[in-house]
């Protein structure tokens, strides 16, 4: 009899949460088992290659709810420097939220993991790849031509991950909300608010 399904989303889950605190070598399989409430037979029924697999589907799923959180940012912001301020606050709470003690649980694993491990690798990449694509697609909203929107958001992405380490060695979220206010100076105020100033006498 196979394990009920909502047994590896528990385990995903708690592979997440897990992982953003204690990155991949210091949780075990008994963490994650303690930590999901499922049984470990399910473990072993959902992810036969152990803990590398477990990983696999935690970045994805990580990767899947920071998309989704900054798709939905980016529908209440009128302009990128709006969401990249917006996404940088939130960071900055949910760390000042977990005394600093919680990380990117996709940074955590692929700092150990990759580019050693295919698969996560390649996990790490489609989750970077989503949250800038859409930072892009806001930033050719704003105007610029593609290749440079493209080549903003990555910026906006990768220092963003670097302030949240820098923001859990220094207990501090200044890093993150210094970083992305400073990258907000660089970014187009909008196509509308250039037609304002323009229209203006």
């Amino acid at each position: 009899m196979s394990a009920p399904p909502k047994h590896r989303d528990a385990i995903v889950d708690a592979a997440v949460a897990l992982f953003r605190r204690q990155g991949f070598s210091g949780t075990g399989l008994a963490d994650i088992v303690e930590g999901s409430g499922a049984p470990k037979g399910s473990l072993y029924h959902y992810f036969p290659d152990g803990k590398a697999s477990i990983a696999e589907a935690a970045v994805r799923e990580a990767g899947r709810r920071v998309a989704e959180t900054v798709r939905k940012l980016a529908d209440q912001a009128s302009t990128a420097r709006e969401l990249l301020v917006a996404h940088a606050r939130l960071l900055a709470g949910w760390m000042e939220q977990s005394g600093f003690r919680d990380g990117c649980p996709i940074t955590t694993v692929l700092l150990e993991m990759a580019p050693g491990h295919a698969a996560v690798t390649a996990a790490g990449r489609q989750s970077y790849a989503a949250r800038t694509q859409v930072m892009a697609e806001r930033l050719r909203a704003d105007g610029l031509p593609a290749r440079r929107a493209e080549r903003l958001a990555i910026l906006c992405v990768a220092t963003l991950q670097g302030a949240l380490i820098q923001a859990r060695v220094e207990k501090s979220s200044f890093a993150i909300l210094a970083a992305a206010e400073e990258l907000a100076a660089l970014l187009p105020r909008g196509p509308a608010r250039r037609k304002a100033r323009a229209a203006a006498p």
